[in-house]
């Protein structure tokens, strides 16, 4: 190599190394929320709607969706966007004015991931988001697939973090259809019941009812105790109507008695 040629190079790479050292460190902005489709936006709402009305009585219990999530504000991991998100044990108030959940910044990982699938996510959701997530350190991740398994690999899944790995929580099926896992993290068992993902109590066995559920749970507690208080009033009226007959009666008895002592005396 000449060295004019030798000049040249070592121009050139001072000139990069100075452009390097000038440009600023990049630092990703979230991406923009998701639009999911139509079917697949009321499952995320319904689903978080009664997570959140469920920790409604915990200030220290995040829910939220359409956020997203990272480990850091410069990692080259960057960030996702997930369905749904709960953490535990977390300043909400904090989160919420960071419009999206800083790992480092919060301290923990979330607790619990969920991606409902779609036509133009699904796969995405089961292969590449599946290993992002057990990298940021989410504790349980599910997936739930309203098509039974077109969009998903299945209909319903889950997978809990043990160390730095995911591994499959056990899915069951009853007759019927019915699949159901049990989220340690929730307390909860999350079930697919005719395309519709809903939340159970493991012990009662009783579904966590939605807004309109439990509007109609309301009225329908409401139209039982009115037939009860018409039914306690019908009792009062028939014991009213019994006791005026049975003071009447025993008026007449009296009335009669008096009578008869009279005739006796004459």
């Amino acid at each position: 190599m000449t060295t004019k040629t030798r000049d040249r190079t070592s121009k050139t790479r001072e000139t990069r190394l100075a452009a390097l050292i000038r440009r600023p460190i990049y630092t990703p902005t979230p991406e923009p929320p998701k639009k999911p489709d139509m079917n697949q936006g009321f499952y995320i709402i319904e689903f978080n709607s009664i997570l959140i009305a469920y920790y409604f009585h915990r200030a220290d219990v995040f829910v939220s969706y359409g956020g997203y999530i990272r480990l850091s504000a410069g990692n080259p991991l960057g960030w996702l966007v997930p369905d749904s998100v709960v953490a535990f044990g977390v300043d909400v108030e904090a989160i919420l004015a960071s419009d999206g959940y800083t790992i480092d910044e919060v301290g923990k990982p979330p607790d619990f991931v969920l991606e409902v699938a779609s036509k133009s996510t699904g796969e995405r959701d089961y292969t590449f988001k599946r290993l992002r997530y057990a990298a940021f350190g989410v504790i349980e991740y599910w997936r739930f697939d309203p098509t039974g398994g077109r969009f998903h690999d299945v209909a319903l899944a889950g997978d809990i973090l043990v160390n730095g790995v995911y591994h499959p929580i056990e899915i069951h099926e009853e007759p019927g259809g019915l699949l159901w896992g049990y989220s340690p993290t929730l307390e909860l068992d999350l079930c697919w019941d005719e395309s519709r993902l809903r939340l159970r109590d493991p012990i009662t066995k009783e579904y966590l009812r939605n807004a309109q559920e439990s509007e109609q749970r309301g009225d329908e507690e409401q139209q039982r105790a009115n037939r009860e208080q018409q039914r306690a009033d019908e009792e009062q009226r028939r014991a009213n109507r019994e006791r005026a007959a049975r003071i009447q009666a025993e008026s007449e008895l009296r009335r009669l008695r008096a009578l008869l002592s009279d005739n006796s005396d004459e």
